[in-house]
């Protein structure tokens, strides 16, 4: 069952430079219980299309098309309307966890004022539930612990309490923006096996936009590239890093280090991603792309199924 559907997405700002346009008539579907991972380049509009499902874009953002979740149309909702999924049904992980939790309150007042105003709960039982919640995401010591200030914690403990808070609720949807960024590599592995271990716990549907690939293939069952704030490619884990068809998607394989193959030079994608007040009639990766035809600079190529579940848009597939 698909539990969140997202259909013909754009995603415009409005600047003094002028219309920049971040997400492009985006398409992709979430089946509940899965693990999607959204991987791209910094500026591919990863962030900018999931905080659109939850209202979150700046106040010069506007946005078109569908976001069905439960087949619910989220877009077009007011803030008292999305205050009610937001934390409840769909929490969100963010990148820098001290920028997401109060550096002046106890983790213990800013955990038990969630379940007070999305659950009812008295104080006590709230407590005694975010406990219950730091035990689930393995933080020593939690009965003490949560009466601790954000400081007091190191940068992957306070990436477990941010999760812990994100599933007070036991939302249906996790989205986590880049949950390892800034933690050393052993860390990054402990905040990813817990993931899978609550995702199976609580049955929790996981959106993970990573920039690493290697924990995409690890953990996702679907995964969803993008350039520039369009799909390159979309399609089950297996199908599309064994099957690869975008020449975007392959310079991203090709970019990562290989152990069994340690003396060789790394790859990097020529180039740079053009400004995103630029625009181009064709494929908006053709000027980095050493495969590119005349073609790709004259028109857009349409999205085409290369086998059940697996899409890309290049011409070079049609």
């Amino acid at each position: 069952m698909e539990i969140l559907q997202v259909k013909d997405l754009q995603v415009t700002f409005n600047t003094q430079d002028g219309s920049i346009k971040a997400v492009n008539r985006l398409n992709f579907s979430v089946k509940a219980g899965d693990i999607l991972g959204i991987v791209g380049e910094s500026g591919s509009g990863k962030s900018q299309a999931v905080m659109s499902i939850l209202g979150l874009l700046a106040k010069n953002a506007q946005t078109q098309g569908q976001v069905l979740f439960k087949d619910q149309q989220l877009l077009g909702l007011s803030n008292k309307q999305l205050n009610q999924i937001r934390g409840n049904q769909i929490a969100m992980i963010f990148q820098d966890p001290m920028t997401s939790i109060n550096p002046y309150l106890r983790i213990s007042t800013q955990m038990t004022e969630v379940l007070q105003v999305h659950r009812g709960m008295q104080r006590k039982a709230a407590l005694a539930l975010a406990i219950d919640m730091f035990e689930a995401v393995h933080i020593p010591e939690a009965t003490t612990r949560i009466h601790f200030y954000p400081h007091q914690f190191s940068g992957g403990m306070r990436q477990r309490v941010m999760i812990a808070m994100a599933l007070l609720c036991e939302p249906d949807i996790l989205i986590a923006d880049e949950p390892t960024t800034a933690l050393d590599v052993t860390v990054q592995a402990q905040i990813m096996k817990l993931l899978l271990e609550l995702k199976q716990k609580f049955g929790t549907t996981i959106i993970l936009i990573t920039h690493d690939l290697g924990v995409v293939a690890g953990v996702c069952d679907h995964v969803l590239v993008m350039y520039r704030g369009e799909m390159m490619e979309y399609g089950d884990v297996t199908s599309v890093f064994h099957y690869t068809q975008h020449p975007y998607t392959q310079g991203l394989l090709k970019s990562v280090p290989r152990l069994d193959q340690p003396q060789q030079a790394l790859y990097a994608i020529p180039g740079q991603p053009a400004p995103a007040n630029q625009h181009f009639a064709g494929c908006p990766f053709q000027e980095r792309c050493e495969q590119a035809l005349q073609h790709c600079q004259e028109y857009k190529p349409a999205l085409r199924s290369i086998t059940t579940g697996h899409q890309t848009a290049c011409h070079l597939t049609q």
